[in-house]
């Protein structure tokens, strides 16, 4: 990394520069907070509140049952889809805004599992990362096990420990290998092009975890030629805590995609009210049941914040945001035992940079209340997220000013930030 003496005055002229400046005025953010967390839950859109109150005044209070037809309701999720699309390098028609990222998970699995079963019988092993997100293996281990349960074929799930182990891992017994793009703890962001063209030349198919790159870093599905991929959109993508997720089939297999939650809403004639499953043709056969309306509508207003811009925009203040700030804790915090767990390469860098440090809890739990909020995971990381969209080089420094004067006065050690909440 450079040697450049970085000053708040520099920060404040790169900010002056930034084409992206603008869209910073499209959410509704706290004064007095620097928020480095939009990687975990992402601001609030300006538009959300009056879109929310419009669905459940209007549509819901005055339409009625009959907005599902007049406002659109019924095809939503598919709408959403096309939206999201153009952030993930997906195409009309391939994408679809429903559920959680863990259902959608337990779907793509499934389905990945039994497309081999069809092709390859004998391959029995599902790959994956021992600090990939743990809801992806814990789906995966469930899913394993009901399989099991019903006297099914025996799956096993191998974990390695890192980018490195890729190739010995997909020995001829990998049906599926699943990784997320960008590590949620490291920031570590794989080639997907080049590992699903591995995985496919060992006769593996990939699902992809989109949560942590989806609305950060550009993403190209089809260019890349991965099989599956699932992500969140209230992280970079401003949906909303607990905001439905999407999901996404290679249109080589979406016909053949075998939907293992076949509620009513995948249904070809789902008003039909047949008592035999028929899915419907193509994407819309990947939804389950009746549709969250209010937090769809939420998902539209944060899909709107980058109507302005495009991902290589935003990818390259990405970096700008995540060089600095680490240029800047060397300069700042190089006494003070800060482990850099994230790529300085930015070939393989998400939008986040992660330092472990032993008292890492309680440092994250100074910051906040300083108004400066990241988060934390174990082991020791403090992580730290940035959202192109609404963070400015100003905050940078002043979130680095401030962690540097807590770590100086060790002023994380007082018994308030070491008591834990549910919620870390």
């Amino acid at each position: 990394m450079t040697t450049k003496q970085w000053t708040l005055a520099a920060c404040q002229e790169m900010d002056a520069r930034d084409p992206l400046a603008p869209l910073r005025e499209q959410f509704d953010l706290p004064q007095g907070v620097i928020y480095l967390d939009g990687n975990s839950l992402g601001a609030a859109p300006k538009a959300s509140l009056a879109r929310a109150r419009d669905v459940i005044t209007q549509e819901w209070g005055v339409g009625l049952i009959r907005s599902w037809n007049t406002a659109g309701w019924f095809d939503l999720p598919r709408r959403l889809g096309d939206k999201l699309a153009r952030l993930v390098g997906a195409r009309d028609n391939e994408v679809v805004v429903t559920d959680t990222t863990s259902t959608n998970l337990f779907k793509l699995m499934a389905a990945a599992l039994r497309q081999q079963q069809d092709k390859a019988p004998g391959r029995r092993v599902i790959v994956s990362e021992r600090n990939n997100f743990p809801t992806d293996l814990y789906m995966t281990q469930g899913l394993i096990e009901l399989l099991q349960s019903f006297g099914g074929a025996q799956y096993e799930l191998r974990l390695i420990d890192g980018p490195q182990d890729i190739d010995a891992a997909l020995t001829d017994e990998v049906a599926v290998l699943l990784l997320t793009h960008v590590n949620y703890q490291t920031g570590y962001m794989y080639d997907m092009a080049d590992v699903t063209a591995r995985a496919h030349a060992k006769g593996a198919v990939t699902v992809w975890d989109l949560c942590h790159s989806a609305g950060a870093v550009p993403v190209d599905l089809n260019g890349s030629g991965a099989d599956y991929a699932v992500g969140c959109t209230y992280k970079y993508l401003n949906g909303g805590p607990g905001a439905p997720a999407f999901l996404w089939v290679h249109p080589r297999h979406q016909e053949s995609f075998w939907q293992p939650l076949s509620g009513w809403w995948g249904h070809a004639r789902p008003f039909a009210m047949e008592p035999q499953y028929d899915p419907h043709a193509g994407i819309k056969r990947y939804l389950c049941g009746t549709q969250a309306i209010t937090s769809l509508a939420m998902v539209e207003s944060g899909l709107d914040t980058f109507a302005a811009t495009d991902m290589q925009q935003l990818r390259a203040k990405s970096l700008q945001l995540t060089t600095l700030f680490m240029e800047l804790v060397t300069q700042e915090c190089g006494e003070f035992g800060l482990v850099l767990n994230t790529p300085v390469d930015t070939r393989y860098r998400g939008s986040q940079v992660g330092y472990e440090h032993p008292q890492g809890f309680a440092v994250v739990q100074a910051l906040i209340a300083r108004g400066v909020i990241p988060d934390y995971r174990e082991p020791q990381i403090m992580r730290f997220g940035f959202t192109p969209l609404y963070i400015r080089f100003e905050d940078v420094w002043h979130a680095v000013a401030t962690l540097k004067q807590i770590l100086q006065t060790r002023e994380w050690d007082q018994p308030q930030f070491h008591r834990r909440g549910t919620v870390t």
